[in-house]
């Protein structure tokens, strides 16, 4: 991480200009892994809901869940991505409506509408949620059925057994789980810094400005995470991210309201219809077709996303894990997939909407900055000032509330398991967060092409950690496999058809089955 830091501080473009060909040569070459990998957890998550092992406990087999179903959900939902529906709310929506996918519809056109909706919610809804699921179903069960450390590494113990597990590999693979939070968390803050310099440039406060000020918001937003860290507010912080949760909502509705409520309506069903019709063809793009339009699309669009949510699934995934103690498997799954998927749905519907309408009118869409986009459309409602004020308060405490716990799960990954880790450890990694977000912008010129240096970074940062998700996935049904109720499954099935066996030999068919006490048995100790 220091050498990061430096090269990016001392040799700028040279980081850049090395950071753009590892991810095209990534892109070109690992992309197709992204993909494959994004949808089979998609399906090995909906495997294990719907097949027998769906009703086995995260925790003892007549344990109840610690939190009542509304709290579960809610903080589930707050955790996993508050910034990034900020952020592309309005921006994803209307760049697919202006610059449809490759290959697809032309663009502008009624045929965009439906098509910029569902690959919306494919990168919004189902995929990032299974990717959380898995890693949050594998780390719960270890924990509360298995007696283990909340940490990556423990997972890994069916298959690599205790003493690696606890060893240098063990250690390896929470360092590679530590880095993809890192550059995750990096990506958000510098996200956020993005959009909160737009909203200022859009109400007036500022003009035209370089690297200096996101340097400056970036210091100020990492200075109260770390504060906010270490400070052990827990309810200051739970309060806060309530209230933004309410700000949020409000803010949807007021959009609902004021904004082109029929369209949005409409776009509910035909958003959902577009996305059920087209998973397929939008699970497969993967390159092989398209050329350099495709690929340049997929780096700044899919694959993006899938190496983003990637890189927050170690963060994301032991939160998850810590509140869902109690839940059966069907119940963990069905929550962390359908619940955010379908708010999802409503916000992409309002905001999206909101903005392909006002494209229609009026050029909303600009030079293409996804950053400006959202200010843009607000300024066509009532208003503008004042929701642009909220949309940056939201955007900062969406970043405070969730980059303090990641700075504790990453204190938590480099002290093996501490839940209270040195606050030392945990100023140390929330300064690193800072320092790479700044050079994440640094080496994307701080302009309009900033976002590519988030883009180029993150991606190089989750992809180790993409592998040791499959693995995680082999880990865990190798568990489940031997689980207690698994096993007692098993075992009756074998001794019921064994019985059948004999008595179909012996007696000819007519013969009946009863229990009795083994030979050997204490009275009252149960019978075979």
């Amino acid at each position: 991480m220091f050498a990061l830091v430096l090269w990016g501080g001392l040799g700028t473009d040279s980081l850049s200009s090395t950071a753009g060909a590892a991810l095209d040569w990534l892109i070109t070459n690992t992309g197709w892994g992204f993909v494959l990998a994004a949808t089979g957890f998609v399906f090995f998550a909906l495997f294990l809901a719907f097949s027998r092992y769906g009703r086995i406990p995260l925790g003892q087999d007549d344990e109840e869940p610690e939190f009542r179903t509304v709290s579960w959900i809610a903080m589930m939902f707050s955790a996993g991505m508050g910034i990034g529906l900020m952020f592309y709310g309005v921006s994803e929506p209307l760049n697919h409506f202006v610059q449809p996918p490759p290959g697809t519809v032309p663009s502008g056109t009624e045929d965009a509408v439906p098509t910029a909706m569902a690959t919306s919610l494919f990168h919004w809804t189902l995929h990032p949620w299974a990717i959380y699921a898995v890693v949050g179903l594998a780390i719960a069960y270890g924990s509360f059925r298995r007696g283990r450390k909340q940490l990556i590494s423990s997972v890994f113990r069916p298959l690599i057994g205790k003493r690696n597990a606890e060893g240098p590999i063990g250690k390896l693979i929470d360092i590679l789980a530590l880095f993809a939070t890192l550059f995750g968390s990096a990506a958000s803050l510098g996200l956020g810094t993005l959009q909160i310099r737009s909203g200022m440039q859009s109400a007036g406060w500022i003009g035209d400005t370089g690297t200096g000020l996101l340097v400056a918001i970036i210091a100020v937003l990492t200075v109260c995470f770390i504060a906010s860290a270490v400070s052990g507010v827990a309810k200051g912080i739970q309060w806060l991210s309530n209230i933004n949760m309410v700000l949020a909502a409000l803010l949807a509705v007021f959009v609902f309201v004021v904004g082109p409520t029929v369209f949005i309506l409409n776009l509910l069903p035909t958003s959902l219809g577009a996305y059920i019709s087209d998973f397929g063809a939008m699970a497969s793009r993967a390159g092989a077709t398209g050329g350099k339009q495709m690929h340049d699309w997929l780096s700044t669009w899919t694959i993006f996303y899938w190496a983003w949510w990637i890189s927050w699934t170690p963060f994301v995934g032991m939160f998850i894990a810590r509140i869902s103690r109690g839940r059966t498997i069907r119940q963990f799954i069905g929550g962390v997939l359908l619940v955010p998927s379908a708010v999802s749905l409503v916000w992409f519907a309002i905001f999206g909407g909101a903005a392909i309408d006002s494209q229609k009118s009026a050029d909303v869409f600009g030079t293409g900055a996804a950053e400006a986009q959202t200010f843009s459309v607000l300024e066509h409602l009532p208003m503008p000032i004042v929701t642009s004020v909220l949309v940056m308060v939201l955007v900062a405490i969406f970043f405070v509330s969730g980059a303090d716990a990641a700075s504790v799960v990453m204190g938590t990954l480099s002290q093996r398991g501490s839940i209270e880790p040195s606050k030392w450890v945990v100023v140390f990694w929330g300064a690193a967060t800072g320092a790479v977000a700044a050079i994440m912008l640094i080496i994307g010129g701080g302009g309009d092409e900033a976002l590519e240096g988030i883009q180029n970074l993150t991606f190089i940062g989750a992809l180790p950690f993409a592998i040791v998700m499959v693995f995680m996935c082999v880990a865990l049904m190798k568990d489940l496999r031997s689980d207690p109720i698994m096993l007692r499954e098993s075992k009756g099935a074998e001794v019921l058809e064994q019985a059948v066996i004999v008595g179909e030999e012996e007696h000819d068919g007519e013969f009946q089955l009863v229990t009795s006490p083994a030979e050997n048995a204490e009275p009252n100790a149960g019978g075979n």
